[in-house]
């Protein structure tokens, strides 16, 4: 069964996306849905990476909750900012985060976080991976977003991944 459908619920997500915007019933949209709901994940199924091994899902949770109330709060810091922007202009700066974390999917994780919370841009990791560069929005105090960042988004994922 694994071999004719890899990925069961890719094939239901690419089926229901098919019909969806085709927006027809008939026969053979549905037939040529239903092939590219099992062909596509075959097809695919060698550049998928391996499943990463969630181990404390409560930190997940947790880690969750405190990335959207990140992103609100952030989110309407940077838009005071644009707001005073004549009058106060941010201190845009970039800065170097030194990384423990190892795991491909836990930084893969951190990336969508980074991305996701107004103000950061994950710039580069360095090629051995022991530091990332993040380009702040508007930063007082490069120390307290250094602590600030490891200490919510990095050691949170570092349970949770390795």
């Amino acid at each position: 069964m694994k071999r004719w459908l890899p990925s069961p619920w890719l094939s239901l997500a690419i089926f229901a996306g098919w019909a969806l915007l085709s927006r027809s019933t008939d026969a053979a949209t549905l037939a040529l849905g239903a092939m590219l709901a099992l062909g596509v994940p075959r097809l695919s199924a060698r550049l998928r990476p391996s499943p990463g091994a969630l181990r404390r899902w409560g930190t997940l949770a947790w880690l969750i909750l405190r990335v959207g109330r990140d992103v609100v709060r952030s989110a309407i810091e940077v838009a005071l900012g644009v707001l005073r922007l004549p009058r106060r202009v941010p201190r845009g700066a970039f800065v170097r985060v030194p990384l423990e974390l190892r795991d491909t999917h836990a930084l893969a994780a951190l990336s969508m976080i980074t991305a996701v919370v107004p103000g950061t841009v994950w710039s580069e990791l360095a090629a051995d991976g022991a530091s990332l560069l993040i380009h702040v929005y508007d930063l007082d105090d490069e120390a307290a977003f250094i602590a600030h960042y490891k200490g919510d988004y990095e050691r949170p994922l570092q349970e949770i991944f390795e």
